[in-house]
């Protein structure tokens, strides 16, 4: 690991290794910014912080609700104070406890995260009041750039190029309709004072302008308390890059290159990277000086973000600013060495940045996947429960180019009050090959069990023929996913190491049974040297394929299969849960759990089930009749845990199919209902205001 030199002291970490860390300390580090700083945050981010700070020597505050009060940035930090209740507007939102927590604690400074209060003008008055200080930008431009209208008309004056659209405020659906047919459809309905995703719709028609102004409005009334929403043109086929900006109170702004945040769903961003592999030198200059003009327009003083939409052409558009660290900005701190964290502290306690542009300077590549607890195979739907196990890759060693940010441990619960992210993943490469490459393979390792994740769609995106060419847009996955994720398509290669893995932990299984002493003379377990590897889940029902095992002397199995023999490689041993390969020299690793008498094996994105019996077995196998699922066509039921909200027909009304009929809300989400078909709603089973399980019965049609 690289030590800081003393005139850029936060460049604390190799360029493609681990996350920034500490090193030696320079004249600059021994005395830290602040004794004590709150983290009015939770998760990942909050965990991030204190870090840093830790590093920095600087002591920590957790804040937390009943429902965090075991949560990994409580038991990281030095002092924690409960705020309240378990939801975040009676919790993490409020303003008074927070401030009353930096009183009780001593806490000089405040690190505001991301989402909660990061980007509350109203937050960062009342800690300025109290004598404390925000780590973060100062109030005027928080307010400036807080509200996505004023902060457009803003960037206009500011000479920063813009998006077609309506900057006020949508008074009802009527005139979301009417500026919607001005601007020109498609258009985007967001909300002003949104972010993360939320309150936002995007409209190809009348009607759902109408309805997405109305599901826009809600959200953004839900999650910051602001109803207004406002429309602009959407650009067909757009990347989505972001320029990450930093400030101090003496007047220097800089920009540290770019971030590629183009594969997103559902407006929220799913797998980021640094750089982008579309700009060149000319267009990240260009890019760049706008952001820093902007940024200095409002006299900028932290780390910040501007957002653009970029066409197919590089022209590029202001989209929007946000002043706050971003959830990805690990990949900005890989690529440039530098701890965005730390500089964020050391501006807000008054010192100059201690770099210029001319000393930023990028360096190999990182790309950061975010794993959700959500299920991907029901429309990525939130899945709450207990960590019954939790191990990430390994970020150490032997340049293992892989970073894991998180909040979680294992034990811990995912609860359905917060946003579900469990970890962040980044893989460092010198090119973007190699990142992409240790994504997948830490992917693979990845082992969470105890609720439903989507490791499985983020290594279809890892390894998928398009993301690794470049060809992105903020379209990939509703065109690579048109039906949505069905699982990973299984390749030669993941097929190849799904069959070995399954026949190498069979046979390792068989060789401990036969080497147990005392056994019955003449009815001794034997190892079996033909096998049948029985796959189910991948493009068929059922998938036989039959291999051969021996041993060979250079301690590696000869594994035959479809006339050729493999030499094959592997540590494992019964209970072990990762089962490591070597295929003739080519690493994989496959994830193998027990599933009655046979195995479930997740590798490349593909999670199956495989059964690994003798030929004869097999054979009987095939006769055994296949159960089938019971039929729940008649019923309405709720894809995710959550609370109905509303319900819009009632018993005895006749209902089309497709027509919204319930919305139900999750993860400060809301998600509409449609009736599957058409038919009678003929008795309710639950109500607007109950809290619903996964699959739990609301209509049922006659």
């Amino acid at each position: 690991m690289s030590r800081p030199k003393a005139r850029n002291p936060v460049r604390t970490a190799k360029r493609n290794g681990a996350a920034p860390a500490a090193g030696r300390a320079s004249a600059a580090e021994a005395k830290p910014p602040f004794a004590k700083i709150l983290i009015a945050n939770r998760g990942e981010i909050a965990c991030r912080v204190i870090r840093t700070c830790k590093r920095l020597g600087i002591a920590t505050v957790a804040v937390y609700s009943d429902a965090d009060a075991d949560a990994l940035h409580v038991r990281e930090a030095d002092e924690a104070v409960r705020l309240g209740p378990a939801p975040s507007a009676e919790s993490y939102l409020k303003i008074e406890a927070v401030v009353n927590a930096c009183r009780d604690t001593g806490a000089e400074a405040v690190h505001p995260g991301y989402g909660f209060l990061s980007e509350n003008a109203a937050f960062a008055a009342a800690l300025a009041k109290a004598g404390i200080v925000f780590i973060g930008p100062n109030t005027g431009a928080v307010q400036a750039m807080g509200d996505k209208i004023e902060s457009k008309k803003l960037a206009q004056k500011a000479g920063v190029t813009m998006v077609p659209g309506h900057l006020v405020a949508l008074k009802d659906a009527d005139e979301a309709v009417a500026v919607s047919r001005k601007i020109g459809y498609p258009v985007m309905l967001k909300a002003s004072a949104g972010g993360g995703g939320k309150g936002m719709r995007l409209a190809y028609n009348d009607a759902e302008a109408r309805e997405g102004f109305r599901s826009a409005t809600n959200e953004a009334r839900t999650a910051f308390g602001d109803d207004r929403v406002f429309a602009e043109k959407f650009i067909e086929e757009p990347r989505h890059i972001e320029i990450q900006v930093l400030g101090d109170k003496h007047g220097n702004v800089i920009h540290l290159g770019e971030r590629e945040c183009s594969i997103q769903r559902r407006h929220q961003k799913v797998i980021e990277e640094a750089p982008s592999p579309f700009l060149d030198a000319k267009t990240r200059a260009a890019m760049g000086a706008q952001a820093v003009a902007l940024s200095k327009a409002v006299s900028y003083d932290s780390a910040g973000t501007v957002e653009f939409i970029v066409d197919t052409r590089r022209n590029f558009y202001f989209l929007e600013m946000n002043t706050r660290l971003q959830v990805e900005h690990p990949v900005t701190e890989m690529v440039t060495g530098l701890d965005l964290v730390e500089l964020m502290i050391r501006v807000a306690a008054g010192e100059k940045l201690p770099l210029t542009q001319k000393d930023v300077s990028l360096s190999g590549w990182a790309i950061e996947a975010r794993v959700y607890a959500e299920d991907p195979l029901r429309n990525f739907l939130p899945s709450i429960g207990r960590l019954t196990r939790y191990r990430p890759p390994a970020t150490s060693g032997n340049g293992s180019g892989v970073r894991v940010d998180t909040g979680v441990y294992e034990g811990g619960e995912i609860s359905m009050f917060y946003d579900p992210m469990i970890a962040k993943l980044i893989g460092t490469g010198r090119s973007r090959d190699e990142a992409a490459d240790r994504l997948a393979d830490a992917l693979d390792g990845f082992e969470i069990r105890g609720l439903n994740h989507n490791i499985s769609f983020l290594a279809a995106i890892a390894t998928h023929p398009r993301f690794r060419d470049g060809r992105l847009s903020t379209g990939f996955i509703a065109e690579e996913f048109p039906d949505g994720f069905k699982g990973a398509k299984a390749t030669a290669e993941a097929r190849l190491a799904l069959i070995a893995a399954a026949a190498v932990v069979q046979r390792r299984l068989g060789e401990t049974e036969a080497s147990v002493s005392g056994q019955l003379p003449g009815h001794e377990a034997r190892t079996a040297t033909e096998l049948v590897v029985r796959l189910g889940g991948l493009d068929a029902a059922n998938e036989d394929h039959g291999v051969t095992l021996a041993w060979t002397e250079e301690g590696a199995y000869a594994l035959g299969l479809g006339g050729r023999t493999i030499t094959a490689q592997s540590r494992w041993r019964p209970g072990d849960s990762l089962c490591r390969l070597l295929l003739d020299g080519h690493a994989a690793t496959v994830q193998v759990e027990r599933d009655g008498a046979g195995w479930r094996l997740f590798h490349r994105g593909m999670l199956v089930r495989a059964l690994v019996v003798r030929p004869r077995v097999a054979q009987l196998a095939a006769l055994m009749p296949v159960k089938k699922p019971p039929d729940t066509s008649k019923f309405l039921l709720s894809p995710m845990p959550g609370l109905l909200k509303s319900l819009a027909v009632g018993e005895g009304q006749e209902v089309k199919a497709g027509e919204a009929i319930a919305v139900v809300e999750a993860m400060k989400m809301e998600n509409i209902l449609r009736a599957p078909r058409d038919g009678r709603v003929v008795k309710h089973h639950a109500v607007a205001g109950d809290s619903l399980a996964v699959d739990q019965k609301i209509l049922e049609f006659g």
